[in-house]
C-alpha cells in the first residue's frame, strides 16, 4: 500500500513537472496564470530528484522513470542551479586571449546612486562604482539605468557624475549612449554601451515608446576583422517595493494587506515582458552577425522571457557557472535577474558575478567569450 501511494505521488510530481514546463512556454499576454504555474517549476524539479533517490533505495526499476524525466529536464534544472565542477578546479588556467576574444561586463548601475537616499550606506559609492567601471579590463561594458552629467550640467555635483568621459574617452573606449531622458539641469538618463573595439553600427529598439525599459545594440569590429553585435536591454520593471514583498510573506496579515496589489503588479510586468521579449526575438532573427546579449530581464530563469532567450542562445551562467548565481543585491535571496547570452558562434570561457561590487541593487556580471572559427564554405 505504501509503495502504491509513493508511486502515485511520483506520477503526480512528473505530471506537475511537465505542466510547469509547458507553462514556461506560454506568454503571459496570452494566458497570464501560466506564468504563476511556471514559477513552481523548481519545486517540481526538486521533488522529482527526491523521487529518484527514494526509488533507488526501494526499487531501482521504478527509479528509472523519474531518472529518465530528470535526464530529459536537466537543462531546465541547470537554468536555476548550474553545476560545472570542472570550472572550480583551483589550477584551472585562464584562457589565453586572441583577436577573437571578447571580455564583456554588464551592470545595472542604478543611476550611480545620484540621489542622496540611494547612497546613505556609502556616500562614496558613486565615485567607487564609476572608478571600478573605468578601470575594468573588460573590452565591452553594457550598462542599464545609466546616468551622466555632461559639461554644462547644472546639478551642482561638479565632475562627480561625468560618467561618459570617465568610463569612455578617458579609459580608451568609444561610447553609444541611448538617452531616454534629459532633465532640466542637463543630466542624461538611459543605457550605454562602451567599447574598446570600433563601433561601426548602432541602433535603439523601443517598446511602444522609449522609456528606461528598452533595448540598444552596437556593431563592433574585432581585431580579427569580424563584426559582432552586442545587445543591451532592460525589460519591464516589477514596480514592486522589496519591503512590500518581504511583508507579504512574513505574516498572514501582511499577505492579506500586500498580496493582491503585488500580484496585480507582477501580472502587469509579466504581460509587458512577454511582449517585449517577442519584439526582441524578431530583431535577433534578422541579425546576421554573432551576437552577445546583456540584459536586466527583471524575470527569473523560470519565465517565458528567459525561456525564449535560452531556447535560442547560450546562457553564460547556465553554461559554465556553479550554483544559483544570484545577481540581486537585496533582502530577497537566490534571485538571478541579470543575464548574459551568446549565440551559437561563441564559446563561453568564463562567467562571474561580481559580489565584491555592492554599489547598486544589482551585482555586475562579467564573462569571457571566444568566437568560434567560421565553418568552411561548401
Amino acid at each position: 500500500m505504501r509503495r502504491s501511494f509513493a508511486f502515485k505521488c511520483t506520477l503526480l510530481v512528473i505530471a506537475w513537472l511537465l505542466i510547469a514546463i509547458a507553462c514556461v512556454q506560454i506568454p503571459a499576454r496570452t494566458f497570464w496564470p501560466a506564468s504563476f504555474g511556471a514559477l513552481t517549476l523548481p519545486v517540481a524539479l526538486g521533488l522529482n530528484l527526491v523521487a529518484v533517490v527514494y526509488w533507488l533505495l526501494r526499487n531501482w526499476r521504478v527509479a528509472a522513470l523519474p531518472a529518465l524525466v530528470a535526464f530529459l529536464t536537466w537543462p531546465h534544472f541547470q537554468r536555476g542551479l548550474a553545476l560545472h565542477p570542472a570550472q572550480l578546479a583551483p589550477m584551472r588556467a585562464a584562457p589565453e586571449p586572441t583577436n577573437q576574444t571578447v571580455r564583456l561586463l554588464s551592470a545595472n548601475v542604478r543611476i550611480f546612486n545620484v540621489y542622496a537616499q540611494l547612497r546613505e550606506k556609502d556616500p562614496e559609492s558613486p565615485t567607487k562604482f564609476i572608478q571600478w567601471l573605468a578601470e575594468s579590463s573588460a573590452d565591452v561594458l553594457c550598462l542599464q539605468e545609466f546616468y551622466n552629467e555632461p559639461v554644462g550640467s547644472r546639478t551642482g555635483e561638479g565632475r562627480l557624475f561625468r560618467s561618459v568621459d570617465k568610463i569612455g574617452k578617458q579609459a580608451g573606449r568609444q561610447v553609444f549612449l541611448s538617452k531616454t531622458l534629459t532633465n532640466g539641469a542637463g543630466a542624461e538618463f538611459g543605457m550605454a554601451i562602451f567599447s574598446r573595439f570600433p563601433i561601426v553600427g548602432r541602433g535603439t529598439i523601443s517598446f511602444d515608446r522609449l522609456t528606461q525599459n528598452h533595448a540598444m545594440y552596437a556593431d563592433l569590429r574585432l581585431p580579427s576583422g569580424d563584426t559582432i553585435r552586442v545587445y543591451n536591454f532592460h525589460l519591464q520593471s516589477m514596480s514592486m517595493d522589496e519591503k512590500d514583498i518581504v511583508d507579504s510573506y512574513s505574516s498572514k496579515a501582511g499577505l492579506k494587506k500586500k498580496g493582491l496589489g503585488l500580484m496585480r503588479r507582477f501580472k502587469r510586468g509579466m504581460v509587458a515582458r512577454s511582449v517585449q521579449v517577442d519584439t526582441l526575438i524578431q530583431r535577433f532573427e534578422q541579425c546576421r552577425y554573432p551576437m552577445l546579449l546583456c540584459a536586466d530581464l527583471n524575470d527569473l530563469p523560470y519565465s517565458y522571457s528567459y525561456d525564449q532567450l535560452a531556447d535560442r542562445f547560450q546562457n553564460a551562467w547556465a553554461t559554465v557557472g556553479n550554483g544559483v548565481g544570484a545577481t540581486y543585491n537585496g533582502a530577497l535571496p537566490f534571485v538571478r535577474i541579470d543575464n548574459q547570452f551568446a549565440s551559437p558562434q561563441w564559446q563561453v570561457e568564463e562567467f562571474k558575478v561580481n559580489y565584491e561590487i555592492p554599489y547598486s541593487d544589482h551585482f555586475p556580471t562579467s564573462a569571457t567569450y571566444q568566437l568560434r572559427p567560421a565553418p568552411p564554405a561548401q
